[in-house]
């Protein structure tokens, strides 16, 4: 049980957000492998059966893992617990209870109650682990706004690339499916997130180095905006070139005002 277990499962599940972490400095990593692992490991748990109760039984096994650090006792021998008990605090671990919450929607085939609903679903399985890393990081309770803006800002990019696939299973991701509906959402996001941006370009590249994945991820956004019928037909998304040119200067930049 390592950290490099944890990188291995984040480099096999999300390649993007591997890269991501890999720019970030070493201390940062340490730090955001095993919460990016928790993080794949539970947004996987409702996908890997079609029995409600075992995906329930599956995101219970994390909360389990959760309250034993809570309770300061020791972590079981897991590859992603043990490396995950050993980065956080008692108050990582309760505000991580939300997020494993939150995936419980991904078991069943009901539709977030309104659009209050998606955005909680949102930050609660994207933006509080972002957070939280950040503040483990060395972020200030200062920039909290921020951190939670750009953090719904990638929480959605991430969530709009994905409804093809939601709807292949038979979910119903959008509260509001009309291209203008989609538009304007996704535009709110981007203003949002290009804020937090450059608030969060004054901080250290430890502390911020947790939001670099959502930063990489406003281009989407503004695709989205500019073409909401891109969201329902898949074809969101940032060639490898563009990428890799965002993340050189993403990791090396000491401001973000012009994301």
């Amino acid at each position: 049980m390592s950290v490099q277990s944890c990188a291995e499962i984040v480099q096999k599940g999300d390649e993007d957000r591997f890269r991501a972490t890999m720019a970030a400095p070493v201390a940062a990593r340490e730090v955001l492998f095993p919460i990016h692992a928790f993080c794949l490991e539970v947004a996987k748990a409702p996908w890997v059966t079609q029995e409600a109760m075992i995906a329930e039984m599956r995101l219970q096994f994390w909360r389990d893992v959760l309250q034993e650090k809570i309770d300061g006792k020791a972590p079981r021998a897991h590859e992603v617990a043990g490396p995950l008990a050993a980065v956080l605090d008692t108050a990582s671990a309760q505000a991580l209870d939300a997020t494993v919450t939150a995936r419980q929607w991904d078991i069943y085939r009901d539709p977030h109650d309104d659009a209050a609903a998606l955005r909680t679903y949102l930050h609660n399985s994207y933006a509080i682990p972002m957070h939280l890393a950040s503040r483990l990081l060395g972020a200030p309770e200062t920039a909290a706004k921020a951190l939670n803006a750009l953090g719904y800002a990638g929480g959605l990019a991430r969530y709009l690339m994905a409804i093809p696939g939601l709807q292949s299973a038979g979910r119903i991701p959008l509260v509001d499916g009309r291209p203008e509906a989609v538009s304007e959402m996704a535009k709110e996001a981007l203003e949002q997130g290009r804020w937090g941006a450059q608030q969060l370009g004054k901080l250290g590249k430890a502390a911020r180095a947790p939001m670099i994945d959502a930063v990489l991820l406003l281009p989407v956004l503004k695709q989205a905006a500019k073409d909401p019928s891109a969201v329902l037909h898949g074809r969101l998304g940032q060639g490898p070139a563009r990428k890799s040119l965002r993340l050189a200067v993403a990791s090396q930049s000491p401001s973000w005002t012009f994301f």
